[in-house]
């Protein structure tokens, strides 16, 4: 804590505390304070006004709804979205209020947990198909545009609302443009720059250019001078929202924490298969939940004759069924060690255990909110854990495509790599590339253009948005559990993650790892029918039509980035899939390999605008699906044959290393070795 304190002190004006989402008010109280002491408001951090015109206590809103429901105080319910039967606090029983209410209507995407308790169910336009406007943080607003028509006649919320007064006829484009026609730069509250409503010909002129640039000029809250009142803030409470006295003795050792799955969130995303299948961050977990713990605490556990962990047939994990214990409610679910975990916790996603979510998500994993209460809602004390000896399996797709343990991840600390710039290469299995490599491989001349990619993993953090954006652009399909199990998921591009250190406290990195394309493709050399072949500009291209499944190359290749389509995996009748598919990447049947193109066919669509217009295709102007995903600007796409381009001023840095390089594969696609920068003090 003196290093932390003498480091902000250093940096009064720059730095920032942040306190988390799910911490109580004394936290976030503190966190401000602290921001004042530092001279960070108005430079780090910049106060406005809320975006809601006066801030809900939501968790004392929905508990004020139950009661009155259950008093019999509500005469008709009308729900707008979300799942409230499934997503409230327990200790609510929403459900069971919810009952008592004459009627009950629902507006919704789906048929879920909250519908089936209600008399109707009105089908709710995505927000995709509706008009609408939105607010940023700082106030901006923004008009919502519909990209399609509605699928299935739904209907936003604005219309239903609309349907209960004077006027039901408006459509959501009318109830929109009506609002921002009388109220051309303030919201519905009166709030932000006020002006007098616009004539119909400027009005027209203004909307067209809010449509074109996604914004309503002037409507962003302007900053607020605040000051922090340290003897203002709440007493610390001791687990959440809830006040505990200091000397409360618990009944267990144990603290439970709830979190938002990172995928399917709270649950409103559990019937995207995509979602499902997209490993989590850090545990790499399909289609699942888990009781997550620390290395220390499940060997806690076992001494108690409580959990084991082995390892099953293409890295499935068979992990051990624990009981959670909490306020005299009890759940089951398997147990997975995380390491980095906090000792004495148990972590646990909500999301899961639907009950009706549809063909996708119905019964996938165990549902989080059932011990959940609304005094508690992010974490509390007072957990027991009990193993049940049951077992379960885990598809964890972490020892999927093993590079057979080399040294993948290049890591130096600050000093260490201004003192010396190549102490990145250098390290425990980290395999040295010669300088001069004897190749049986012809030399080739690209004339044109030379793609390339370069990885920076210091800035990646492992939030698979690349592999969701690649799996959108190339028609990926969905293979299911079972099949994970077995090794088999199509993802082209995987994030790798890797931990050096103690358990308690590793390094934790992340490698996104696409196809290499690499100069000298192993994969080139053992396909029978030519199937995988190098084309002009470097790309290593996959002949859908030549490939008869031998999976030759595959075997041969290091980077274990090819996948075979076992089973017919494609949905080819369903129409809305036939819409949902990108229709210039071919829909491919089993019995085929496929892998990661560079997104070829967004470099054919540039090469021809180009060609039109007799000019060279810029730098930037081409973005892979990854690349274009990706928050953090970690990938980087262009031609290496332009040395100011970004891709080669990237690959010409000293961090930069070829994956096996010693291997001679020669890979288009390069990392950037990751820079820690560590507080002296603390040392490693």
């Amino acid at each position: 804590m003196d290093a932390v304190a003498k480091d902000l002190a250093a940096h009064r004006g720059s730095s920032l505390v942040i306190a988390g989402d799910g911490q109580p008010p004394a936290a976030h109280a503190l966190a401000h304070v602290m921001n004042q002491a530092l001279g960070n408001a108005g430079k780090t951090v910049v106060y406005t006004d809320p975006v809601e015109a006066a801030p809900i206590d939501q968790l004392q809103s929905i508990r004020d709804l139950a009661k009155d429901m259950a008093a019999g105080a509500v005469e008709a319910l009308i729900i707008l979205g979300g799942n409230p039967v499934y997503t409230a606090p327990v200790d609510l029983k929403f459900a069971d209020a919810m009952n008592k209410v004459p009627l009950r209507v629902h507006l919704s995407l789906y048929d879920d947990e909250t519908s089936a308790l209600c008399h109707w169910q009105i089908p709710e336009a995505h927000f995709l198909e509706s008009w609408s406007d939105a607010r940023g943080f700082d106030g901006t607003a923004s008009i919502v545009q519909p990209l399609i028509a509605p699928l299935y006649s739904g209907k936003s919320a604005h219309e239903l609302l609309a349907s209960m007064s004077e006027r039901p006829e408006r459509s959501g484009y009318d109830i929109v443009r009506e609002f921002w026609s009388t109220n051309p730069a303030a919201s519905a509250e009166g709030r932000g720059p006020k002006r007098d409503a616009l004539p119909v010909d400027d009005f027209e002129s203004a909307w067209r250019r809010w449509l074109h640039d996604g914004v309503v000029p002037g409507t962003a809250f302007a900053p607020r001078t605040l000051t922090a009142n340290p003897g203002g803030a709440p007493p610390v409470a001791s687990g959440s929202s809830r006040t505990l006295e200091p000397s409360t003795p618990q009944p267990s050792p144990f603290e439970i924490a709830f979190r938002n799955d990172p995928c399917v969130l709270d649950g409103r995303f559990a019937n995207n298969g995509w979602l499902q299948e997209l490993p989590k961050p850090i545990t790499k977990l399909t289609w699942d939940n888990a009781v997550l713990v620390s290395p220390a605490t499940a060997a806690r556990l076992k001494a108690g004759g409580a959990p084991s962990f082995q390892g099953g047939e293409h890295g499935q994990i068979i992990s051990d069924v624990v009981e959670l214990r909490y306020r005299g409610r009890t759940l089951r679910g398997p147990i997975f060690v995380v390491v980095g975990h906090a000792d004495d916790c148990a972590t646990v996603h909500t999301g899961y255990g639907r009950s009706r979510a549809g063909h996708v998500g119905t019964g996938a994993g165990f549902n989080a909110n059932a011990v959940r209460t609304a005094d508690a809602p992010w974490f509390d004390a007072g957990l027991e854990l009990v193993h049940t000896g049951g077992t379960y399996s885990l598809a964890c797709t972490q020892y999927h495509h093993l590079m057979e343990g080399r040294g993948m991840v290049r890591a130096a600390t600050r000093e260490e790599f201004i003192r010396d710039p190549k102490s990145v290469h250098e390290g425990p299995g980290i395999e040295k590339t010669p300088d001069k490599i004897i190749t049986l491989y012809p030399e080739f001349t690209y004339d044109g253009y030379k793609w390339g990619m370069a990885i920076d993993v210091n800035a990646c953090i492992g939030c698979n948005a690349c592999v969701v954006g690649c799996q959108a652009e190339n028609n990926i399909p969905v293979v299911g559990k079972d099949q994970v199990l077995r090794g088999r998921e199509m993802h082209w591009i995987r994030i790798d993650t890797y931990y050096r250190g103690v358990l308690d406290h590793p390094e934790t990195y992340f490698q996104p790892v696409p196809c290499m394309q690499c100069e000298n493709a192993p994969c080139e050399v053992v396909c029978p029918v030519g199937a995988t072949v190098h084309s002009a500009e470097g790309l290593n291209d996959m002949v859908y039509n030549r490939c008869v499944g031998t999976r030759y190359c595959s075997n041969n290749c290091p980077y274990k980035v090819r996948r075979f389509n076992f089973l017919l995996y494609q949905d080819w009748n369903t129409p809305s899939l036939k819409l949902g598919r990108n229709p210039d990447v071919t829909v491919r049947s089993r019995g085929v390999m496929e892998k990661c193109t560079y997104c070829v066919q967004r470099i054919t669509a540039a090469r021809i605008d180009s060609e039109k217009q007799d000019r060279a295709i810029a730098d930037g102007e081409i973005k892979t699906a990854c690349q274009q995903a990706c928050p953090a600007e970690a990938i980087v796409f262009g031609n290496l044959n332009d040395a100011n381009s970004r891709v080669a001023r990237l690959q010409a840095e000293a961090r930069n290393y070829s994956l096996l390089g010693d291997l001679n594969t020669r890979p288009r696609t390069t990392y950037l070795a990751a820079v820690r920068n560590v507080n002296p003090e603390l040392g490693e």
